[in-house]
Order: C-alpha cells, then structure tokens, then sequence
C-alpha cells in the first residue's frame, strides 16, 4: 500500500494510470521539503514492479528489495552534499537506461533536487526524455520548481504534493506515531504540513536540536554587534559551499521566524510556527516595528533569490546582515 499521507488525490490517479497501464515515462514530483515527494517515488517505483495483487503491496520481493535500496533496477542520485548534480551523473543514468530491466518490469531512475541540475546535466536529460527507452520511468524530484529547466520540466507529468493541514499532521503524529499531545502539536507546527521532517526528528532527535541552535543562533542576532553578524555570515556561506540544503532549512527557520514576528505584530499569535519560543518572539515584537519587520522579510527573500542566481553568498549574507535591525536588550531563551 501507498505510505503517504494527505495526498489521496495523486494516489487516486497514479492507481487509475497504474490500473489502465498508461503511466507516463517521466513524472516531475513537485512540493516543499519533506512533504513526501521522496516516499511517494519509492513507492511508485514499488508499484511499477510489484508482483502483488494490489500495488504497491509492500510485501513482495521487488517492494521490499526496492525500500531496501537492493533492486537492480531502481537507481537513486540527489544533490547529496554537493553544490549541483553534474553531466557525469545524467551520463550514467543515461547508459543504465539503454540497459534492458535485469530483475524488475521496468527500470525507474528518482532524480532528488532535481532543480540543481547543472546547465549540461540538464540538456542531457532531456534528449533521453524527449526520446525515452522503452521500459523506463523517470521520477525527478524538485522543491524549487522555478529553478527547473523549463523544457525539463515540459518533458513530465507534474504531480504537486502539498502540505497537508495543522490537524491533519498533528492527528497523524498522535494516532499512528503515539506522539503524545503536546509534541504532537509542537512538531505539527514545526513542519508546516511537511510530515517528513517530524518523523525525521522522532528518529533522530538531533534534528530538533539543531533546530533550537538555529533559532537561538537568530534570536542573538538582533543585540548582535556587526562584527558578530559578519562571522556567523561568514559560517553560513562556508556551509553554503558544502551543503545546499543546509543553509536551505536554515533559511526556511529565518523565514517562519520572521513570519512568526509579523503575525504577533498583527495579533494572529494563534497561527505562529514556533510555538515554543511564544515568549521569545512576544519580546522582540515590542521593539520592532511592522515596517522593520516586512522589510526584513523582502530583504531575507531577495537574498535567497540572488544566492540561488550564484551571487557571492558572502557578500549577499553580509548584506542581510547590516539590514537586519539592531535593537538593544536580552531575548534569547525560551
């Protein structure tokens, strides 16, 4: 069976096209991090080369040897650590693909991040997905869909995953994970919807610590002297050069906290994220204004926009940090 949640409407065709055997050769699985897009391409190449009666069942010999990352014929490549997905990679997907399936129906290639694919690696892709081999599915995988070539992207059937509902998620987390109430409610904030990243932190609680450091690391900021802020935008660009995604869920915390500001500033402190710094964000809202706060936000997006343009993402980070305001008083702790 499907292991994804919330997302009945992308199940329901993919078991109508699997049903009528008229699956694409190509899907474009578009969504936030951690919304599922990696589950739901392991289970549709489950369901591809499922010898159950039902797929994806789960069960078979080719269902579990896929989510054991086993199967001849399933290949997975991403961004990993790594700055973009090169030509290389697309090189080997491409000589894989010209290969008959060896243990399975078909052969299923997931490309994650698909959106840093380089130039070159792209344009390769798609020759092969404007003539595709016979037998072979291609599953790419983006949270930046507008990074994406455009002809890329032409070339697939997009399936849009979206964040499912604060109830739904905290529901989720308690019924079917025994996540007692109250952190089921914390992690069902913390996620936005995105339900991967609350079970990643249930396994590995880490991940939440890491988070607090973020938060903590951003609530300094503020009484930060300009030398402070310039070291830690020295640390994030460092970061940057090693791992995308990284500074991406950093980033993604910079924004909900800011959010989290303007909507207190507004009185709507019911719909905050992080609800367990209430306190926190109550006390820098007495001394930001709304317009500091809405202009900090414009200024964060921008600078995400021009590092994902390769501007030098010192400088860019080195001008957050002189528009970020600087108020004088404690706010760290929650």
């Amino acid at each position: 069976m499907w292991q994804i949640a919330g997302q009945d409407k992308i199940l329901a065709l993919l078991d109508y096209s699997l049903k009528t055997n008229n699956i694409a050769h190509a899907y474009l699985l578009v969504g936030p991090r951690h919304v599922g897009k990696g589950t739901l391409a392991l289970n549709l190449a489950q369901a591809l080369n499922c010898d159950g009666i039902k797929p994806p069942c789960g069960q078979c010999r080719s269902c579990r040897r896929i989510l054991e990352n086993k199967h001849a014929d399933v290949t997975s490549t991403g961004l990993d650590s790594r700055m973009e997905i090169g030509i290389d990679d697309i090189r080997e997907l491409q000589h894989l693909a010209n290969l008959p399936p060896y243990e399975g129906k078909c052969k299923v290639f997931i490309i994650e991040d698909a959106e840093y694919l380089s130039t070159e690696a792209a344009n390769s892709l798609l020759k092969v997905l404007e003539e595709p081999p016979p037998k072979v599915i291609w599953l790419l995988l983006a949270a930046e869909e507008q990074r994406l070539l455009p002809t890329v992207a032409s070339r697939c059937q997009r399936l849009e995953l979206k964040p499912m509902s604060l109830e739904q998620t905290q529901k989720i987390l308690a019924n079917s994970y025994n996540v007692d109430l109250a952190k089921a409610k914390l992690l069902a904030h913390l996620c936005q919807g995105c339900l991967g990243w609350a079970l990643s932190v249930l396994a590995d609680d880490n991940l939440f610590q890491q988070r607090c450091q973020t938060v903590d690391k951003l609530s300094s900021l503020l009484i930060a002297s300009l030398e402070e802020r310039f070291a830690y935008a020295q640390v994030l660009a460092t970061q940057l050069s090693q791992d995308r995604k990284f500074v991406a869920e950093v980033a993604k915390i910079w924004l909900s906290w800011w959010r989290d500001l303007m909507l207190i500033k507004g009185n709507c402190k019911e719909a905050i994220i992080n609800i367990d710094y209430e306190a926190v964000l109550e006390k820098q809202t007495r001394v930001l204004s709304l317009s500091e706060i809405k202009g900090f936000i414009s200024r964060l997006s921008s600078v995400q926009e021009e590092i994902s343009q390769n501007v030098n993402p010192r400088l860019a980070l080195e001008s957050l940090m002189l528009n970020l305001p600087r108020k004088s008083g404690g706010f760290s702790g929650s």
